[in-house]
């Protein structure tokens, strides 16, 4: 098709596609119980209730795990933004909206396990952590490029749930805990199923309009930013996960963008011309880019990973 179309005659297209995708989502899909991954018996009073108010002492986890557990909570905290969001774009009508309704009820369950884990073993301040949520939600998100929603958002969505879940499963690794280990890697497998429902109706709206779809996915990939950007710190944050590997440059290129693009056949699609080739040529210009910030960062991590080795061994 060569015309270009509304968002509303999108949805219409690919209504069909969508509904396949939900029904196969739907029989994949796990139910689970946020309660059962939270260890209850570690609970305990706090000072409001004649126990013990939070001190650093309590905590199990690691400042690194700790910093990474927080930023991940926060970003699921923020859901009723994403929900209002994706709503806006694919529309409550239909299958579309039983797929934000299920997609929404079952990113709720993150937030809730994950705070639950957080508070009742101590692992962080719980005064802090929910004033962080409070400013988190109350800012919401970075508000949409003015335009046509669907083609950005359905191509955003498959990075970012592919990225969060690459997050949430090596921060399980960092927290050296089972039951946090157990409980992200659940976490994850829920955000590999997301992913897999975007990213295949991405490809259905690539067949269906692939150069405004490719000029899409070129703005997203270029100027992607993980959805938590807003919350307390973040910027900081982001810089101590990268450098201990919980995400950062060669993750988000290796791991997350150049596998979506490779299930896209996005560098051998035949259908593209104008500014769809434009934008392939631009696209795969950055990736060249970001190949090159990736392996620079690291050669910068792994020299100071040396300094600070020297330092200890000298001080021993």
């Amino acid at each position: 098709m060569t015309t270009a179309l509304t968002d509303r005659e999108i949805l219409r297209e690919l209504e069909p596609v969508a509904e396949r995708l939900l029904n196969d989502h739907l029989r994949k899909a796990k139910d689970w119980n946020p309660h059962d991954y939270v260890p209850w018996d570690d609970g305990r009073n706090f000072a409001a209730m004649d126990g013990i108010d939070w001190e650093p002492g309590q905590s199990k986890l690691t400042e690194v795990a700790r910093t990474a557990m927080v930023t991940n909570l926060l970003t699921e905290d923020n859901l009723p933004s994403y929900h209002r969001e994706i709503s806006d774009s694919f529309s409550l009508d239909g299958v579309w909206g039983t797929w934000v309704g299920r997609w929404t009820a079952e990113e709720n369950r993150h937030a809730i396990v994950m705070r639950d884990y957080m508070v009742v073993t101590r692992a962080v301040d719980p005064v802090l952590l929910d004033k962080a949520r409070m400013a988190h939600m109350t800012t919401g998100v970075a508000k949409p490029v003015p335009g046509p929603q669907f083609l950005r958002s359905v191509g955003y969505v498959t990075l970012q749930e592919l990225a969060t879940r690459i997050s949430h499963r090596n921060t399980g690794t960092a927290c050296d805990e089972p039951v946090a280990e157990r409980m992200l890697q659940r976490i994850a497998a829920d955000e590999n199923l997301h992913m897999i429902f975007y990213r295949n109706l991405s490809s259905a709206a690539l067949d269906l309009m692939p150069n405004e779809m490719l000029r899409a996915i070129t703005d997203i990939v270029t100027r992607f930013q993980m959805p938590g950007l807003t919350q307390p710190n973040f910027r900081r944050n982001a810089v101590v996960l990268a450098k201990h590997g919980i995400y950062d440059l060669r993750q988000h290129l290796d791991v997350v963008v150049r596998p979506v693009l490779r299930a896209w056949h996005v560098f051998e699609r035949t259908d593209l011309s104008g500014d769809g080739e434009r934008a392939r040529d631009e696209l795969s210009a950055y990736l060249d880019e970001l190949a090159e910030k990736a392996t620079r960062f690291e050669e910068q991590r792994d020299r100071m990973a040396a300094r600070q080795a020297e330092r200890a061994a000298a001080a021993r």
